[in-house]
């Protein structure tokens, strides 16, 4: 009777991070469900401006033009019931979450990313471990930059999305064009600098508690200037967008708004069955938003340079 010999099939490591990418990912695991999470429940709340919630808004617009938009925008929601409220007020919220956001990631960065590890002793155990402090660093802001790029990349083309189909429900104002000129790259940038503010907070103080609010204040004066600032968003300073109303009649042709109001008789007597309402293009936009963009990452970039030679001293002394 001849013996036979079972053999294993051979497993086959399936590709993932390993190495420092792998400890990152599994010491902040939390932090980037919860990351995910936000980018999830945002683009949620995008998607559902950019569908259902425009319906109501949209039919007001139709039937009385800007009048509609007006009525809606001055509706009292439900008390304590945020999706209650207009769509008007809906439609910024996003953009106070991607504020909010930029400023969570700094501190996140300050605090647990960095200087937790500095003060527990965790980094320089692992710098004894053949892993050379520039690596340690590197891998701390590769990573989560990564998922930063990724996420804020998606929204901010999400939210140009929405506005590209309903920027035409918001009130005339200077708030459209501060959201307007929100809605670039220079928000997907703004993040990836608290990343550099945090990380350098946490080198150079090495606490915790000190290091997180130091990221925060700092974050929070560059989101203050990113707002108020030329060539930034410049909501204080800058006019309203040019806007082009137009009332379509029964035969089809455009003419300019009657400014009907509510009154359907006014409505019939001009033969008005629709409107249309359209955010002119702004010939700033992109020159202002690459004049931001490149701001943002240069100032980054010299933090993260800055970064790397305070860890240079601190990983010697």
């Amino acid at each position: 009777m001849s013996a036979t010999t079972l053999t294993s099939p051979l497993r086959r490591a399936l590709p993932g991070p390993r190495g420092l990418v792998w400890t990152v990912l599994r010491l902040h695991r939390t932090a980037l469900w919860i990351w995910t999470g936000f980018v999830v429940v945002t683009a949620g709340l995008m998607l559902w401006l950019y569908g259902p919630r425009a319906g109501h808004t949209q039919r007001l617009l139709d039937t009385f033009g800007y009048a509609g938009v007006q009525h809606d925008a001055w509706a009292v929601g439900i008390p304590d019931f945020p999706f209650s409220s207009p769509y008007n007020d809906l439609f910024y919220t996003p953009a106070l979450l991607l504020d909010v956001a930029s400023f969570t990631v700094a501190v996140f960065a300050g605090g647990s990313l960095i200087a937790r590890e500095l003060e527990n002793g965790t980094a320089r155990l692992a710098w004894t471990q053949s892993v050379t402090p520039a690596r340690w660093l590197a891998a701390k802001l590769a990573v989560p930059a990564l998922f930063i790029t990724v996420g804020t990349g998606l929204l901010v083309a999400l939210y140009r999305m929405l506005w590209s189909a309903h920027s035409n429900l918001l009130l005339a104002g200077i708030g459209p064009r501060a959201l307007y000129f929100s809605l670039g790259p220079g928000t997907v940038a703004a993040p990836l600098l608290g990343l550099a503010v945090g990380a350098l907070a946490g080198l150079v103080l090495r606490r915790t508690l000190p290091a997180l609010a130091v990221a925060g204040i700092a974050q929070s004066a560059v989101i203050a200037f990113r707002a108020n600032s030329w060539p930034f968003q410049g909501s204080y300073q800058q006019p309203e967008l040019a806007v082009r109303s137009r009332a379509i009649t029964s035969t089809g042709a455009e003419i300019p708004d009657p400014d009907c109001a509510y009154s359907h008789a006014c409505l019939a007597r001009h033969h008005v069955v629709g409107f249309t309402r359209t955010y002119l293009p702004s010939p700033d936009y992109w020159p202002r938003q690459l004049l931001e963009t490149g701001v943002l990452l240069a100032a980054a970039a010299i933090l993260v340079a800055v970064a790397f030679g305070v860890l240079g001293r601190t990983s010697t002394s």
